[in-house]
């Protein structure tokens, strides 16, 4: 019976009752699962958070390669505008305002109280800076800067090179975003951005809470870190893989990096909109996109619109929806009063301003398309492409935004009043300093913003007489045979061409003019003078003589080149009479100055490679001959364009008929090349005198420039002339002027009027 029970008890311990076994069935149902789920989610958040440290560690935000003017020096003296101060004050990004503000500057006058925003420059940083400018006759005066000498403006950016991910972006270290803007992001979208660890239960509780009371979503629970990895590393896709993804590595973040880095990151990263194809990514490039400012410079208001701007930038485009933007901006300003960090008195006074969005921020290389063109040309030629991409590099060109506002303004006006039909004409023009052969303005279209056929670069067209101040400075290289009153026969004559008919040059005019001198020759620009002159010395050293001064002219025998048949464009006729400006010291023309890495580290600089000209004396007889151009020659209107003569040398150009107008002239500042035509080579009726003249004078009129004139060379001397004879006179002789000449190679013949006063009268000579 005792062995019964006890069978009975063992029997009933057997059997589990029924909680027991559901019980069991779902505590091993549990770590069935939590098995599983370790085993498989394991693996996945140590990827994730492998993954989220070595991508977060390792990232490289590609920028563009940034093309840069040259930066204005500021010194007293400086010989500028007041209009063209404030062209460049604008163009550097400044704009006016409170100077109290970077980036701002009041004016008073002439007088000009700026704040200068910091730039880093290749040779060093300058910051951020407060300066007083005066504009008094035409010179700059500082007051107040006791370093002036080294004071610059921020150079303007004028374009780019995009990566080939074709995000925009500029990078601004976190210490250099304004306090305002760091700490209203946090403000405006993560409040506890310095206590949490990458989650904020608090914040998506209370954004859950705040879209329920709304029935719509007004506010997301993704702290700055979260947004920052579904940015880098994740898709926007709505998930709930994706939030299990993000937050993991959000955490991961947190655990490996600090707030600084990540804070830093995320103000670099975010998406702010579109330019074009390009997409717009951190507050740095996008102060410079909407508002032309550097982010150092940007004030309540625009801060305000860019940080409410990171919850939906197309949503809040300022251009697109302007009305939804101010709203949206209006919100976060209610947000920064709020959190203290406006007070009332400027929120009142904000939430009333206007955007400040201007639909004429374009970008740059829009501005000045055949300048850029150059530039690139030249980067090309020097890098490969895919070192040019998304390395942020930063450009510095020797673009002048003042001398290439005028050059662009000049060609448009100027064309608009010399044609006859509207838009018949098109144009070109290439501005230079001959003593560095720094490119200060390039314009290719009478659009200057219509990219495309760049004329400046790429137009040959027929040079006409623009040529033939270099075979007179091969003739005047010979003094044993040729001087500036070396006689000349100006008649007509029929040259014998091999295999066609004989070549009969005429005169622009229609008439011979006999015998003429050598320099009337060439001031009043006669053909069959200038054609003889050719025939006796050769197309061969002509044709040597440009190539030894930079530009490749063809092989072309035929003797029409002494009158200019040849095609250059209007950059290589710039690049000829480079050295005739610069006093005889050849450059080549160049469009850069420095290349320097994203580290600030200069990878390529453009010096000067200054090649001496040895015939000096024939050049400064050139020169002497080109100012009689303007004096006294084809190009003498120019007297009546301009409100003062700085000493101008030039020449014109017209070719057969009247296709192309040409003119060259030069200061000792300045030299300037002008082509006028038709882009189908018919005839146009336009001379250089006529068409490309008027343009020239239109932008040199407002050039700062210097009078006087190069100094002479040892080796001339100056005597009087019984012009036009070539014979000797005294200063009293009638009609006697003086010429210069290379030592000994004066006429020996006296004048009548020598003879006819004392016969011994001693020459004038210095």
């Amino acid at each position: 019976m005792t062995r019964k029970k006890h069978r009975n008890r063992k029997s009933q311990k057997r059997r589990p009752s029924g909680s027991g076994i559901i019980r069991r069935a779902l505590v091993g149902t549990l770590l069935f699962a939590f098995g599983l789920t370790l085993g498989v989610l394991g693996p996945w958040v140590w990827w994730l958070d492998r993954e989220a440290g070595l991508r977060f560690a390792d990232r490289q935000f590609s920028q563009a390669t940034r093309v840069y003017a040259r930066p204005l020096e500021l010194y007293d003296g400086l010989a500028v505008r007041l209009d063209d101060l404030f062209i460049e004050l604008e163009a550097a990004g400044l704009r006016e305002g409170n100077p109290v503000e970077v980036g701002r500057y009041a004016r008073n006058g002439s007088r000009l109280d700026v704040h200068l925003p910091g730039f880093a420059f290749p040779d060093g940083r300058q910051d951020a800076r407060r300066v007083q400018l005066a504009v008094e006759s035409g010179r700059l005066r500082l007051d107040g800067a006791p370093d002036s000498a080294l004071l610059r403006l921020p150079p303007a950016e004028i374009g780019s090179l995009m990566p080939l991910d074709d995000r925009d972006r500029t990078l601004v270290a976190l210490a250099d975003f304004p306090p305002l803007l760091v700490t209203g992001v946090q403000a405006v979208e993560d409040r506890q951005f310095r206590h949490h660890h990458g989650l904020d239960p608090r914040g998506m509780l209370r954004a859950a809470w705040i879209n329920l009371r709304h029935g719509r979503v007004t506010q997301g629970g993704s702290t700055i870190t979260q947004q920052l990895v579904k940015n880098l590393f994740l898709t926007p896709e709505r998930s709930f893989l994706r939030k299990f993804n993000e937050a993991v590595m959000a955490l991961s973040l947190e655990r490996r990096f600090s707030k600084a880095e990540i804070l830093e990151a995320y103000l670099n990263e975010v998406y702010l909109g579109q330019d074009g194809a390009h997409a717009i990514h951190g507050f740095g490039r996008a102060s410079e996109y909407y508002f032309g400012l550097p982010v150092q410079a940007l004030d309540a208001g625009q801060v305000a619109l860019l940080v409410g701007m990171a919850r939906g930038a197309s949503w809040y485009h300022p251009v697109r929806n302007p009305e939804r933007a101010r709203v949206r901006r209006n919100q976060v300003l209610g947000m920064f009063l709020e959190t203290g960090l406006i007070d009332q008195a400027d929120h009142d006074r904000l939430v009333e301003s206007a955007l400040g969005v201007s639909p004429a921020s374009v970008r740059g290389s829009t501005r000045h398309a055949s300048f850029l063109d150059l530039v690139r040309r030249q980067l090309r030629a020097d890098y490969r492409d895919r070192d040019l991409r998304g390395t942020g590099l930063r450009v510095f060109t020797t673009l002048s935004p003042s001398a290439q506002h005028r050059a662009e303004q000049a060609l448009s006006n100027a064309l608009a009043r010399v044609e006859n039909e509207p838009g018949e004409l098109q144009g070109a023009i290439v501005l230079a300093e001959p003593a560095t052969g720094d490119l200060r303005a390039l314009v290719g279209d009478r659009h200057p913003r219509r990219a495309g056929f760049n004329r400046a670069l790429d137009a040959r067209r027929s040079v006409g007489s623009v040529i033939k101040p270099f075979l007179y400075l091969i003739a005047l290289a010979d003094p044993d045979n040729h001087t500036l009153v070396t006689p000349l026969l100006d008649e007509p004559l029929s040259v014998p061409i091999p295999g066609g008919e004989p070549w009969q040059p005429r005169n622009h005019d229609g008439n011979s003019h006999g015998s003429v001198p050598l320099m009337e020759a060439l001031t009043m620009s006669h053909n069959q003078a200038t054609v003889r002159l050719g025939l006796e010395i050769g197309v061969a050293p002509l044709l040597r003589l440009l190539e030894q001064l930079g530009v490749v002219p063809g092989t072309d025998p035929h003797p029409s080149v002494f009158l200019g048949s040849l095609s250059l464009s209007p950059l290589q006729i710039t690049q000829l009479y480079q050295p005739l400006a610069a006093e005889g010291y050849s450059t080549p023309l160049k469009g850069i100055s420095e290349v320097v890495d994203a580290e600030g580290q200069s990878i390529g600089r453009y010096p000067m490679r200054l090649r001496p000209i040895r015939e000096r004396e024939a050049l400064a007889l050139l020169d002497f001959a080109l100012r009689r151009v303007v004096t006294h020659g084809t190009g003498r209107s120019l007297a009546n364009l301009l409100p003062e003569d700085p000493g101008i040398r030039g020449k014109t150009g017209t070719t057969n008929d009247r296709r192309d107008a040409w003119f060259v002239g030069y200061t000792r500042d300045w030299l300037g090349v002008v082509w006028v035509g038709r882009d189908d080579h018919a005839p146009a009726g336009i001379g250089g005198a006529s068409a490309a003249l008027p343009v020239w004078a239109e932008l040199f009129a407002g050039l700062p420039a210097r009078s006087g004139q190069a100094g002479w060379p040892e080796g001339i001397e100056w005597y009087w002339i019984d012009w036009p004879e070539p014979l000797l006179a005294s200063e009293s002789c009638d009609g006697a002027q003086a010429v210069p000449f290379a030592a000994g190679s004066q006429p020996e013949a006296l004048s009548p009027c020598m003879n006819a006063d004392t016969g011994r009268r001693p020459f004038w000579r210095r």
